[in-house]
């Protein structure tokens, strides 16, 4: 896909993509450290405009996960809501289709189309909420 747009596949973009999918959900820091662990050279900018390039390219996205950075994930991966525990930060993933009450809602009441592959619900996990 790099090379259909002109672009290079270079030895740092190989190692961000695979590192996104390695991980899972991962910030750009946390990509950075993944990287490095096999590449000292490559810096947090590199990171940074990677990441950009794939998601623009359609190969990663992002969604918030906190006040912090994004978190990217592989593209491709089936949709699905995050499930964002406020008190051990568990990130779990649930079908989109839990949406369907509040989507079909906001599509019938005001043409709007939700992006459910950028959701995430904060909350306490089921783990926490018995400390």
């Amino acid at each position: 896909m790099l090379r259909e747009r002109g672009l290079r596949l270079t030895p740092q973009r190989q190692l961000i993509l695979e590192a996104v999918h390695d991980l899972g959900h991962a910030t750009p820091e946390q990509v950075h450290t993944a990287v490095r662990e096999r590449v000292a050279g490559v810096n947090i900018t590199t990171v940074y405009r990677t990441l950009e390039l794939l998601e623009e390219l359609g190969l990663v996205n992002h969604t918030h996960l906190s006040h912090g950075s994004p978190t990217y994930h592989a593209a491709g991966e089936d949709q699905h809501v995050h499930l964002v525990c406020r008190g051990c930060g568990s990130i779990s993933e649930v079908d989109p289709t839990v949406m369907l009450p509040v989507t079909d809602r906001l599509l019938a009441e005001r043409g709007f189309r939700v992006d459910v592959g950028h959701v995430s619900l904060f909350g306490v996990c089921e783990d926490c909420k018995e400390l």
